[in-house]
């Protein structure tokens, strides 16, 4: 391990520490200030990462765009450079200005999604999704390190729900407005709507969110170390938990994504919707369903987690198993408005394993590691599930050609793949307990150095 140490960011000694403590509180007022203001970025992240979705098949017939080109347009086009770029820029969140860079990230990936209102083919609309996500890669990771330090490792489970119900409010918002906008004015006017105002959001997180010491919630003073990302990854990927808990998130996210990315085509084609109305539709049912079952996921795994150790990876088991029937009546009933009904017990069961995962994640590293290894985590997940479940369900339903292929291939990957991801859960809890006292050997080799 390297022990060079930025100015800007030495360890606290332990009477500052205190006065640190006092300042930023930790669990208190300002930090679940601070959860409020990261969760409205995450709200945006997601209204310009998934209002592609709503406005898909608009733009496949404005463009005269294949299903698969659309899938790569909504999964690897966005998921590629998401995880290439995070991992360079977790590295730098581990050394610098959380903050800040969520900030620039927020102005980076707000201007691109502007930016694709004005494209006029496949290749520009691309270009515009690989700005988006090299924009967001840089916010995640580093929201999760600064709650991290703001709450305890007994309550990180529910700050880590309530910040990821923000997925689950901005896709609800994409949905709405992006619907109603195309409707209204067309699908190019949607993306200038939704993406300039996150300008507004990202000087709100530069100058009223302050930079807590590293470790502040674990109430140790932490020697600052700097740790590459090699070292990070080796020892990440040392943790058979971390391993079974990130290809459980991406199997799990394979069939969020997919289904986030072609559930509105499968309406506006099976069932004859617009996408205004869908929009109305869907916009209440994700956002309902995320918030319930993200925070539930959260609050269920804190307090189970008391009495046993392996809660939290049990949560995310159950969750995956649950979310497969409501989906045999979304995709297989005739009526319209049963079938988007269904929808909302598949998005509180999807949406469980979160908080409590997120909370693994960070608990499985030390907190000069915490923003790499999300990155780590963020690259698995993103890669399968981003990456891969829109784009194979394209293919899918260019391979098999007819009018509801699309209903065939969203349902047999559901069923697969919430199996997979249910498997993994149940292999990251066999190891957890042992695998959490990694990092206390960890800390003891660096000392000793």
């Amino acid at each position: 391990m390297h022990n060079q140490t930025p100015a800007d960011d030495r360890s606290p000694s332990p009477l500052s520490l205190t006065r640190d403590t006092q300042k930023h509180t930790v669990g208190g007022l300002y930090a679940n200030y601070v959860l409020g203001v990261l969760f409205f970025v995450y709200i945006f992240n997601f209204i310009d990462r998934q209002i592609l979705a709503i406005l898909l098949q608009p733009i496949k017939d404005d463009l005269q765009i294949s299903d698969t080109k659309m899938g790569f347009l909504t999964g690897f086009a966005f998921a590629a450079f998401y995880t290439v770029a995070g991992l360079p820029l977790a590295r730098i969140a581990d050394r610098w200005v959380r903050r800040s860079l969520i900030a620039i990230s927020l102005v980076t990936w707000s201007v691109m999604t502007a930016a694709s209102g004005l494209a006029r083919g496949f290749t520009d609309l691309a270009l515009a999704r690989i700005g988006v996500g090299i924009g967001e890669a840089g916010a995640t990771p580093s929201a999760h390190s600064l709650i991290a330090d703001y709450f305890p490792p007994e309550k990180r489970a529910t700050a880590f729900a309530v910040y990821a119900s923000g997925i689950y409010v901005g896709v609800g918002l994409g949905f709405w407005i992006g619907g109603w906008i195309n409707d209204a004015y067309g699908w190019r006017m949607a993306f200038f709507v939704v993406g300039l105002p996150g300008i507004l959001m990202a000087l709100i997180v530069r100058f009223t969110v302050r930079e807590p010491p590293r470790g502040l919630s674990d109430h140790v003073a932490e020697k600052a170390q700097e740790h590459s990302m090699r070292e990070v990854g080796r020892f990440f990927l040392t943790l058979p938990a971390a391993r079974n808990a990130s290809l459980a998130g991406g199997f799990h996210a394979f069939v969020g994504y997919g289904l986030g990315a072609w559930l509105p085509a499968f309406f506006i084609r099976v069932h004859a919707m617009t996408p205004g109305s869908l929009g109305r539709w869907m916009s209440w049912i994700t956002a309902l369903g995320g918030i319930i079952g993200a925070f539930a996921g959260g609050w269920i795994a804190d307090r189970w987690v008391r009495s046993n150790p392996r809660a939290r990876p049990y949560v995310g088991l159950i969750g995956a198993l649950l979310s497969v029937p409501p989906l045999f009546f979304a995709l297989l009933l005739a009526d319209t408005e049963i079938a988007l009904l269904a929808l909302l017990p598949y998005n509180i069961a999807t949406t469980l394993w979160l908080g409590p995962t997120i909370a693994m994640i960070q608990d499985l590293v030390p907190p000069s590691m915490r923003a790499t290894a999300s990155a780590v985590f963020l690259f698995i997940v993103t890669i399968i599930g981003l990456g891969a479940g829109p784009q194979v369900i394209g293919i899918l339903n260019d391979l098999i050609g007819t009018k509801d292929a699309i209903r065939y291939s969203l349902l047999s990957m559901a069923i697969l793949m919430n199996v997979i991801a249910a498997w993994f859960f149940w292999k990251t809890a066999v190891t957890l307990a042992r695998d959490l006292e990694a990092k206390k050997r960890l800390g003891e080799v660096a000392s000793s150095q």
